[in-house]
Parts: structure tokens; sequence; C-alpha cells
């Protein structure tokens, strides 16, 4: 049979041919076994690499991934195999070889002609010029390998803490012999992603990082000193005090520990700083900022028993009752996301915009904070929302009922001034600046970036302000009194 295979028609000499033909058939036949073997071999090889590759991600096991990408893409430079191209394909590995020459007319692969490529993995295609291959044949006329892989996981990369990837897919390609630059058609490498919500939100210009920090830093400090300076004040003259005073210094306190987790927090999230910590300082700081929130309401409630003239409403042991709402609620409900689902809390990263020329490149900066999407929504921007509307509630309702009091009063310009100053005071500086985050719904402008980081920054500050100018109002109401009795005695 296999001579028959060689055999086509007799010839004179014809049984020497037909013996030539049986003898060289058999090793013919052999030699395109081994070679069919040796390329079989090859490829299982290189996917064998592939597959181990994979048990090493899965395992998070101390081996050099950078070696295993390395071994990866040797093998497919130097693999022999029938055809112009090689493709294999494991659960989160995909290899491709293309065999290239001088005569390189160009290559566009697309993920959606790949027959190997999960639908349900984002889309990717590359086009290749024919210029690609133009310096390695200067040098050389040999064929050229071209390699392209393709990771649909970030285990194998070490992620800088201030890098992002977008559905965690990384693709790479590979030119044998030497460098490719100068090309006067670019290569191009797209991708469709399954999922926008980070390409969504508008990243903060990466331009304006350093003024903002600035700014930040310098504020917190001066509201980290004034709201220090507040409460001892408050503690040298504490017997003076009355339920009012106590709610201020009550906000003081969750404002002087806002600001203080917050110049920590950039710190502690990147290494070698251990995640714990990390995460603490994340649960403090969503803590410190609920408590702050809690606070402004309750500043509000007071407010509006005040000017609402409640005076014959007791309510026994009130700045307790409103110290267990101020700062048992905000415990209660970081407590419980800790118990629940500690990662909430962790690093989380701001994307920054880079503009290069004609191109825009994404950079991150990362702080401890709620790495949870719903849990911000929730808990950060719903709650500081409702608290933010409230107290513009309690505004518009104190400002009516000034409006009422100015016309009663006989000399417009003391009292009823004075309680519009008053209420200007308190709801502005515990409410409305926050708005400016809160009603934004992500989106900001630059104006009002960098107005909310001036104010809510400087916030322990103007509390002090205020803190001051009602201790000297009350000094003032103080000694006057004091000199109507005075002249009364002596009368």
């Amino acid at each position: 049979m296999i001579c028959e295979l060689f055999w086509w028609e007799p010839v004179p000499g014809g049984d020497l041919i037909h013996d030539m033909n049986c003898c060289w058939a058999p090793f013919l036949y052999l030699c395109l076994l081994a070679s069919q073997r040796r390329l079989a071999e090859a490829s299982q090889e290189t996917l064998s690499w592939m597959e181990r590759m994979e048990v090493a991600a899965r395992s998070r096991s101390s081996t050099s991934f950078a070696e295993l990408i390395h071994g990866l893409e040797l093998r497919l430079l130097n693999a022999s195999f029938g055809g112009h191209n090689l493709t294999l394909q494991t659960h989160i590995i995909q290899a491709l070889a293309f065999k290239l020459n001088c005569n390189f007319s160009g290559l566009s692969l697309s993920s959606a002609a790949l027959e190997k490529v999960p639908q349900a993995r984002p889309q990717h295609a590359m086009q290749f010029p024919a210029e690609l291959t133009q310096n390695a044949c200067r040098t050389r006329s040999r064929d050229l390998r071209l390699i392209c892989i393709y990771f649909s996981s970030t285990r194998f990369f070490q992620k800088d803490i201030n890098s992002s990837l977008l559905n965690n897919y990384v693709l790479g390609a590979q030119l044998s012999h030497g460098y490719v630059s100068n090309l006067s058609e670019p290569v191009n490498i797209s991708f469709w992603h399954n999922q926008s919500l980070q390409l969504s939100q508008a990243p903060v210009p990466a331009e304006l990082l350093a003024p903002l920090t600035y700014i930040s830093l310098v504020g917190c400090s001066i509201s980290i000193v004034a709201s220090l300076l507040t409460v001892l004040l408050h503690l040298q003259a504490r017997k003076q005090s009355d339920s009012v005073t106590r709610i201020h210094m009550n906000l003081h306190a969750s404002v002087l520990l806002l600001n203080i987790a917050f110049l920590l927090s950039p710190v502690l999230a990147t290494p070698p700083v251990p995640g714990a910590a990390c995460v603490v300082l994340a649960a403090t700081l969503h803590y410190a900022l609920l408590s702050c929130l809690t606070w402004m309401a309750i500043e509000g409630f007071n407010l509006y028993l005040l000017l609402g003239r409640v005076y014959n409403v007791y309510i026994r042991r009130y700045v307790l009752k409103l110290c267990a709402v101020g700062w048992g609620v905000p415990a209660f409900l970081v407590l419980f996301l800790l118990a629940v689902k500690s990662s909430v809390y962790g690093p989380c990263k701001i994307q920054l915009s880079d503009s290069h020329g004609n191109s825009t490149g994404f950079k991150t900066t990362s702080i401890c904070w709620v790495q949870s999407s719903w849990v911000h929504s929730v808990l950060v921007m719903g709650y500081g929302g409702l608290t933010s509307l409230f107290n513009l509630v309690v505004l518009a309702w104190a400002l009516r009922v000034l409006n009422k009091l100015r016309a009663q009063e006989k000399a417009p310009g003391t009292r009823a001034c004075r309680d519009t100053v008053t209420v200007l005071g308190l709801t502005v500086l515990l409410g409305t600046t926050w708005a400016l985050a809160f009603f934004s719904f992500s989106v900001f402008l630059l104006p009002q970036l960098f107005l909310f980081t001036i104010f809510n920054s400087l916030y322990g500050f103007f509390l002090f302000l205020w803190f001051c100018s009602q201790r000297c109002r009350s000094e003032a109401e103080a000694e006057a009194e004091m000199e109507v009795f005075t002249s009364q005695m002596v009368q």
C-alpha cells in the first residue's frame, strides 16, 4: 500500500524504480510523521507553559510572573508550526503567532474573526501597517515572527496602586528581530469594553492635583488648629456653657476628627503600609464624615427649636440624647458595614486626566476611602444630600420667620438684622457649602471644585470665627446687663 502511493506508471527498469520507491516511501512517511510530531510537541509545550501560568496565577504563588511571560514570548517566537499562523487558547490566555516576510502587506486582526475567543469577552482589534517589517528587512531577509498575547486577567502583572485598568484585560504584541519605531502609519489596538462606569465620570485634570492638594493641606491644617483652640476655650469656660454651645463643641470635635483622618488618608493608601491600616482609616474617615453631617442636621434642628420659640418644651437630657444620635448612628452604620463586608473600605483611586498632545492618558491618585459604589451613593452622597436639603429647608423657613419679626420690630436694625446674621452664619457654614458636592450629581465644574475645596477645608476655621463672634456677643450682652444692674443699684 505504501509503495502504491508513489507508483505512477511502468517504465524500463521499472523493477529497480519500484524497489527504490518502496525503500524511500516508508522513510519519507516516517519523516513526515516525525515532522508533524515535532510541530505538535512544540505547540503542546507552549500550551503546557500557558496552563502552568494559569495554575500559578490561581494559586497566587511566589513565582515570578515576569519570567513566565518572558518564557511564553520566547516559546512563541521560536515555535515551529505549519501554515502561516498558530493560535493557542486557555481559559485566561490567548496566544497567536504569525509568520511574516519582507513582502508583508499588513495585517488586520479582530477577536470577532477568531473562533476560539468567547463572545462574552470584550472584543478587540489590531491593525499592523505594511511597513512594520521594513527596518528588520534592511539587516536580514529571514522570516520574521509576530506574536500577540491576550490576557483576560491582571494577576500576571504587578499593578501600581496609582494605576487603573479597564475591565482587567491586557493585550500585547511583539515583533522578532529588533524594535519598531518611526512608523508613518501607527499600529492601532482597539478595545470595546462591556463596562464604562470608569469612563462616565469626568476625571480631575492632573495639573490641578497639586494646587487642590495644597489648598486642602493648608485649609485642613488651619481648621485642625482652630478646632483644637475652640475646644480648649470651651473647656476653660465649661461651667458657663449652655446646650447650644455644647452642640457646637460636638460639631467641632467631629470636624477635627474629619480633618485629621482626611490628611492621613493619602499617606496610608500607598505601600508599604499594611492594607488593614488603610481599611481602619477609611472606616474612621467615613465615620467622621457621617458624624459631621449628623451634627450639621442637629444644628439645623436646634436652630428650628430656637427660632420657633419653643421654650415651653422640655426635653430631659437633651444634649445627651443628641450625642447618642450624633455619634451613635454613624458608629452603628460603619460597624454594620465592617461586619457585613469589610472590603467596602480600602484604597480608593481618584482618576486624573493627563493630556499630551492629541492623546489623553489617565492616571490615578489613591486615598483610604469607601470602595463600594452603592455605599458611596447611599451613605455618602445620599446621606449628605439629605442633610444639606434639611438645612436648606430650615434656612428658608428661618428667613421667612425673620421677615415677619422684622415687620413687627420698631427698630428693624437691631433684633431682626442680628437674627438674620445668626441664621446665615449657622446654616450657611453648617450645610450650604457641602451642597456643592452632594447636589453635583458627580459632575464637577472647575470653579465649583475650587470653591468646595476652599470652603470645606477651612470649615473648622469658619466655625472658630463663629464661636469667637458668639462669645464676644455674649460677653458684650453680659457687660451691658451688668451696667444696667449697677446703674439701678446706684439710683
